[in-house]
């Protein structure tokens, strides 16, 4: 990351303020739509119930979002930037198993990206049935039609609307304090439910009071979002803002828990407290306003689905797919194929339960994984990069296991509402698993050799007219890190029976770093003016344009006089003025002379199939097909016994 990113983010105005307001806080923000109309549920509306249930929101407020997250889990940045993938990166060399917590936690949090979107929306539009004209109306093909054009919209990029994101928030939180404090005013009893006495009671002497801890965990959802996103809005801006926020959404919670204490021995029935508390003349306001705040939730999530899969491509969690951007706007990036299949997920979530009640019953179980995974890797943040005292560490681990796992056990009883979309999140699970421990096998099993060895023969090659020339200047992606090594299959492709004969041979390695923004190289000459390697180190929330940064590299060694590069002819002719270039790419098939196990028979028939589906080497490496040739070669893991095959075959 460049100084001057780190130096803004840093800096803390009002417009830094309004801006993390409209980019983190769409999804916890919106929470009170649903909180304690879920809550309350079919029971009878009670002090206890209603007493209880605000004051868990209340300390879970305290415990998971304002402890946890903004007060220790911001502390694991990854310059500057947040999220499950850059805590892994930070961790991830003092312990080998946690990819399975990271793989659980991104999977989680992908999952419930089909549910945010339509709960949050369905329970601003049904504020609808609240105005007698529109008592009967039917919300789902109004929340669809929402839904689909917020999803059509992302290709065309959100840098137009998203300035109003801020300050659309600020409207809304507005809205969430005055509606509260408008009915604790009339009521001041309900203040006491901050004494966590009363939770306590809920929990403890309430029939099934425990498991109402599954709607007490929808007021935190959107912690996870608020580490995510740190990159987008900085650390101080992040924590300022949630004072003003925290407020807003404990008034507004208190505000509908006074209203439901005037209405004891009742049931909610079709009612919303939300809208209930919400004077009849500002009905219509209110929900126009509700539905943009859902839209920026959903907007937001959508945006950190995309940069998710991102990072788990970088990372070699996902198989590679088509990314684009939108905009000219750094960071705002746009995928096809992850864009589908939320959208697709959305509109079955919709159609499925039909109305935001429902959709309650499925919510919170994904994201109480997702936040279970995150405690365990920050967890090895604190002991091996903080380094804290041990003692403090296990109280705190503790704490918050003793909360999530509580949280968990409440929600598991929805599974079986939830149960079709445990496939979606078993797809997404089985992707991240097949695909990473497949490469692991495959780079196993890739054969490095000493490239000094070769590059005798390579000058020959080179020089040997009676050969015809391949190309000006050959190059090869190679996965050596170091400098002398180069991979088997790239001195077979070059000494083939069909050798390529080029004036500069040239070894190109992307190095992914832990850091999301580094983007620098080194150039190493084996053999002057013949054999060339270059490290490119690209973080991994950047996009890899291999071609743009070897024409970049290439101009450079020319300007600054370096390697006699300019002394060198590029191939241009009289006929064209473009250099003659030539990308070699090396794809790997699976070669019918395996013999697996069960379990890698799975991973590797899974991840070609994968690769099969996702982006060719070529695109996802930012080459251009014109200048690119692409050889296939056999992955061979485990040779079949060719005697035992013929000793088979004569048996029989």
């Amino acid at each position: 990351m460049s100084k001057e990113k780190a130096e803004w983010k840093k800096k803390v105005s009002v417009v830094s303020l309004v801006v993390a307001l409209g980019i983190i806080y769409g999804d916890i923000g919106t929470s009170p739509l649903y909180v304690l109309k879920a809550i309350v549920g079919k029971n009878v509306i009670s002090d206890i119930i209603v007493l209880g249930g605000v004051s868990c929101v209340f300390w879970t407020l305290f415990l998971q979002t304002t402890i946890k997250y903004i007060w220790l889990t911001l502390k694991a940045d990854n310059e500057g930037e947040g999220g499950i993938f850059s805590l892994y990166a930070l961790v991830q060399k003092y312990g080998k198993k946690l990819v399975i917590p990271t793989i659980l936690g991104a999977t989680a949090l992908l999952a419930d990206g089909i549910i945010t979107p339509p709960i949050s929306v369905a329970s601003a539009i049904e504020g609808l049935q609240n105005i007698p004209s529109f008592a009967h109306i039917k919300t789902v093909p109004i929340v669809i039609l929402i839904l689909s054009l917020l999803f059509i919209f992302q290709r065309f990029g959100t840098q137009k609307v998203g300035a109003a994101f801020g300050p659309i928030m600020v409207i809304w939180f507005l809205m969430l304090f005055i509606l509260g404090f408008s009915q604790i005013w009339y009521d001041q009893t309900v203040l006491k439910a901050l004494n966590p006495t009363y939770a306590i009671q809920l929990l403890t002497q309430y029939p099934k009071g425990f498991w109402i801890l599954g709607a007490v965990f929808l007021a935190t959802t959107g912690a996870e979002a608020l580490y995510s996103d740190l990159g987008h809005c900085g650390k101080q801006n992040i924590r300022i803002t949630w004072i003003f926020v925290k407020t807003c959404l404990v008034v507004n919670y208190m505000g509908q828990a006074a209203w439901l204490l005037h209405h004891r021995g009742d049931y909610l029935l079709d009612q919303n407290p939300f809208f209930e508390i919400v004077p009849q003349w500002f009905l219509i306001p209110s929900i126009l306003i509700a539905t943009m705040a859902t839209i920026i939730a959903s907007q937001a999530l959508i945006s950190g689905s995309y940069t998710l899969v991102n990072e788990a491509m970088n990372l070699n969690f996902w198989p590679r797919v088509s990314v684009r951007q939108p905009s000219n706007k750094k960071g705002q990036i746009y995928i096809p194929s992850v864009n589908n299949i939320i959208w697709i997920g959305c509109i079955l979530m919709v159609l499925y339960f039909r109305t935001s009640t429902h959709m309650e019953a499925a919510y919170g179980f994904s994201i109480s994984i997702a936040m279970m995974m995150t405690t365990i890797l920050l967890t090895y943040f604190l002991v091996y990069k903080l380094k804290w005292h041990p003692i403090f560490i296990v109280l705190i681990l503790l704490l918050f296991s003793t909360v999530e796992v509580s949280f968990f056990i409440a929600n598991v009883v929805k599974i079986k509402e939830r149960w079709m979309f445990l496939f979606f999140e078993l797809f997404i699970f089985s992707t991240m698993y097949v695909w990473f421990y497949s490469r692991k096998i495959i780079n196993r099993y890739t054969k490095f050799v000493d490239l000094g060895k070769y590059v005798k023969l390579i000058k020959e090659l080179s020089d040997d007219q009676s050969i015809p020339k391949f190309a000006t200047h050959l190059i090869y992606l190679t996965k050596a890190n170091t400098r002398n090594e180069i991979e088997e299959k790239i001195i077979n492709s070059i000494l083939s029976k069909h050798p390529k004969r080029a004036d500069i041979y040239w070894f190109v390695h992307i190095n992914r770093t832990q850091n999301p923004y580094t983007l620098t190289y080194d150039v190493s000459e084996l053999l002057e003016d013949k054999v060339i390697k270059i490290n490119i180190n690209v973080g991994f929330r950047v996009r890899p344009r291999t071609e743009l940064y070897f024409k970049k590299i290439m101009n450079e060694l020319i300007s600054n006089e370096e390697l006699n590069m300019h002394l060198i002819p590029n191939g241009s002719t009289k006929y064209s003025n473009e250099p003659d270039y030539k990308f070699v790419v090396l794809e790997k098939y699976l070669s019918v002379e395996n013999e697996f196990s069960l379990k890698k028979g799975v991973l590797l028939n899974g991840y070609f199939f994968l690769n099969k589906l996702g982006l060719r080497d070529e695109r996802a490496f930012g080459l251009d097909k014109s200048d690119v040739t692409i050889e296939h070669i056999p992955f061979i893991y485990n040779s079949a016994d060719h005697h035992i095959v013929l000793k088979k075959l004569n048996h029989s």
